[in-house]
């Protein structure tokens, strides 16, 4: 019943994005919550230098928002990798959402703030294979290597060492 009621709330703000589109600028005043239905998004900040660091990947039943608070600047940049449909909700309507979405959500940030600080680059590739099984053929290396916080070459060394 509640998916049902779920489904029905936000199938009417249900759109199709296509590849390359930017959905939120970091800097924006940050309103929205996406639900991906189909496809692939990408969070990320760009440092000073200019550099991308990606914070987080969704797919399909995934949710990507900016966790900064209604009606604050964002801090993320959110963008589609593959043409996508998403459910967009504007913050603020959260209880909406089913309650499993968030808590895997918050279960995968945290796993991730403590692999970043504490894991080698094969362990936090490991645990990109495992948290993201499905979309390790949808993105370039480049971004795997940001997200994994190293250089393409040394994600390469580090496939080989798995290998």
């Amino acid at each position: 019943m509640f998916i049902y009621l779920l489904y029905t709330t936000i199938k009417s703000n249900e759109i199709k994005i296509k590849k390359g589109q930017i959905l939120q600028r970091a800097g924006e005043i940050n309103t929205k919550i996406y639900i991906v239905k189909s496809g692939l998004l990408r969070s990320y900040v760009i440092d000073k230098k200019g550099k991308e660091h990606i914070f987080m990947f969704a797919s399909e039943n995934w949710i990507m928002t900016d966790n900064t608070s209604v009606n604050q600047p964002c801090k993320l940049f959110i963008d589609v990798i593959e043409d996508s449909e998403v459910y967009i909700l504007e913050k603020g309507k959260e209880d909406k959402i089913e309650l499993q979405k968030i808590l895997n959500r918050l279960e995968t940030l945290q796993n991730r703030v403590i692999m970043m600080m504490s894991s080698t680059a094969l362990e936090r590739y490991e645990h990109f294979v495992k948290t993201y099984p499905k979309i390790i053929q949808r993105v370039p290396q480049r971004m795997i290597a940001s997200y994994l916080g190293i250089t393409p070459e040394a994600l390469s060394k580090v496939k080989g060492k798995k290998a």
